[in-house]
């Protein structure tokens, strides 16, 4: 049974969560704050953690990117607010994917299992057609074990979405890919989303495989058209 881990100090909505969640197959944890969640991660192991923006002490923005530092347990971020800029900053700080507040449980359930379907995709199997690993420039990506390598074995940590985005570069490599095509990708085509949240993703996943402005760029920008993944792509 898949855990999941809801972070969120409305005891209201807490208990909400947890029996919808539970009724639909998951095992559900509830903390109500930072102290709670670290006691809760330190105890046990999950499968995606839903984060409130707004709690007391320590905020939801501090806790994922400390999460984000040390694991790449999916976030959901939810917050009252649906203002653009608080979504580009939590999928700055490491946020898979963003929830404003009110609302359907249902909605929430369909990015849960969205969410856990990537991952399992990312699983080898039996005729999946799958590749294992691929490297392009110096660099591995091991698919079935969703982990990045640079040139001398470093592991690089990378969240969900990030991965879920190098994936689809890797296997679209030299070609020019739109914002909404790049959703679709890594996201999924049900997914609601805005171009400035690709934008994020991709500054972040250039900083992780160590973009350098002197040095040609892996992932290059194409005015009015989107992204290219500029370095052939070797399955191994």
């Amino acid at each position: 049974m898949r855990r999941i881990l809801v972070v969120d100090d409305d005891e209201e909505i807490g208990a909400l969560l947890r029996r919808f969640l539970e009724r639909n197959g998951f095992e559900v944890d509830v903390a109500s704050s930072g102290v709670a969640m670290d006691e809760r991660l330190a105890r046990g192991t999950y499968d995606l953690m839903t984060l409130d923006l707004m709690l007391p002490g320590e905020d939801g923005l501090s806790l994922c990117r400390r999460v984000r530092a040390k694991s790449a347990l999916p976030i959901i971020m939810v917050t009252a607010t649906s203002a653009t800029s608080e979504r580009i900053v939590g999928l700055e700080v490491g946020a898979d994917d963003y929830l404003a507040k009110p609302f359907d449980p249902r909605e929430l359930l369909a990015r849960v299992r969205a969410i856990l379907r990537r991952a399992d995709a990312a699983l080898p199997g039996p005729a999946t057609g799958t590749r294992v690993a691929v490297r392009f420039a110096g660099w591995q990506l091991d698919v079935a074990r969703r982990e990045l390598r640079a040139g001398d074995g470093t592991l690089v940590p990378l969240s969900g979405g990030e991965f879920d985005l190098l994936l689809a570069f890797v296997e679209h490599p030299q070609r020019v890919l739109t914002r909404e095509q790049l959703i679709d990708l890594a996201r999924g085509n049900r997914h609601e989303a805005f171009d400035r949240s690709i934008d994020v993703q991709v500054s972040r996943l250039r900083r992780k495989l160590g973009y350098d402005t002197t040095a040609p760029e892996l992932i290059r920008t194409i005015r009015n058209a989107g992204y290219m993944f500029a370095v052939p792509v070797e399955s191994t």
